[in-house]
């Protein structure tokens, strides 16, 4: 048995004991947090043991990089930092979204041309390696966009080159090679970001087509790129099949727009199949239903839906089916405000944000 197998036996038994505890939800806002609409703080990526990453947004539209730990329950429990070569006007700094077992973080950041950068990093922020893929642009817009990585470093991400199209990546340490990719008629290709690449290299993510339909596709550690779509997708430019997350068994949570606009979840197995869901308390108005975002290695999924009225909610979804809402303390609820989670842990810990009534974003971490 190698380490990676080792790691995903271990993984099912801790995650296994952690099930049984009550849920409890602490939010947070970032030292140096804007407090305008629009402004403020997002978890992206959360590990193991409850580290949390992700950026803030501060009163001058910055973003920067933010590690907090102890449940981010003080102030003095967050470390923030900037990549060098950061930009400092609106619309730029350090977006970070997602932290491996060993406390290894991955993101980009956006320089003051407005060109994308990748990063790795890890506490306490004093070194830096800048990934940029080969074929990358260097206009305003263009770059490296990394937004994985796994317990053995490797990174996925994707990149717009010089004439502005989206092509997916994977790097390993020492960050020197890039291997690029495309699904067979893809126009643009991204990967999903913090949860969609796992263990064994395989990444999961969204491409799309010369009509603007969207697909989904899983693509493995040799380079296989296997495409598929959910029954009832729609067809038509802003429609189809879009992933979200892959665990480190292969399965990808995701969701899919219909022809009438509204989202509903998916699960794909690892063998390809798929098992659709909606939230009951989702709208099926366009733009409503059911957004699935994070996958762990048990299969119980999380995300969010969006009810008749456009307000976002939390849900867990567990592996035998049964569903779970929440909210988190002080979301708002109108429009376009409320609820919003992003990635689970081994153990079912999951960070997000939410959006308060004065549109003000905070994060919060629910704890099972």
């Amino acid at each position: 048995m190698n380490r990676l197998q080792v790691w995903k036996a271990i993984s099912v038994v801790f995650l296994a004991c952690g099930l049984a505890s009550a849920q409890n939800i602490t939010t947070f806002s970032a030292p140096g947090a804007g407090t305008g609409a629009g402004q403020g703080t997002g978890g992206f990526g959360i590990n193991p043991q409850g580290t949390v990453v992700g950026s803030y947004l501060d009163d001058g539209n910055v973003f920067h990089g933010f590690q907090c730990v102890s449940r981010c329950a003080a102030l003095d429990t967050f470390t923030t930092y900037d990549a060098p070569g950061a930009g400092a006007e609106a619309n730029q700094g350090t977006i970070t979204f997602s932290i491996n077992l060993f406390g290894v973080i991955a993101g980009y950041y956006v320089d003051s041309g407005n060109v994308a950068h990748g990063f790795v990093t890890a506490a306490p922020f004093t070194t830096f390696t800048t990934l940029t893929a080969p074929d990358a642009g260097q206009g305003s817009g263009q770059g490296t966009f990394a937004g994985n990585i796994n317990l053995g470093g490797e990174i996925a991400g994707y990149y717009a080159d010089a004439s502005g199209v989206f092509h997916g990546f994977v790097t390993a340490p020492p960050y020197r090679t890039f291997s690029s990719f495309d699904p067979t008629g893809s126009v643009n290709t991204f990967t999903a970001v913090a949860s969609s690449l796992s263990l064994e290299g395989e990444v999961a993510g969204t491409y799309y087509d010369a009509s603007g339909a969207f697909h989904g596709y899983v693509r493995t550690a040799n380079g296989t790129i296997t495409e598929y779509n959910v029954a009832g997708a729609g067809t038509a430019s802003g429609q189809g099949t879009s992933a979200s997350s892959i665990n480190d068994l292969g399965v990808v949570a995701g969701n899919y727009i219909d022809s009438s606009g509204v989202n509903h979840g998916f699960i794909r197995s690892q063998s390809g199949t798929i098992t659709t869901f909606n939230v009951a308390a989702g709208g099926t108005g366009s733009g409503q239903g059911t957004i699935p975002e994070g996958i762990d290695v048990l299969g119980a999924i999380t995300g969010q839906y969006i009810d008749a009225s456009g307000v976002n909610h939390g849900f867990v979804r567990s592996p035998s089916g049964a569903i779970t809402k929440f909210d988190a303390p002080g979301a708002g609820t109108a429009s376009g405000q409320g609820t919003i989670p992003a990635t689970p842990n081994l153990f079912g810990a999951i960070t997000g944000q939410y959006i308060d009534p004065n549109g003000v974003h905070y994060g919060f971490l629910r704890n099972p």
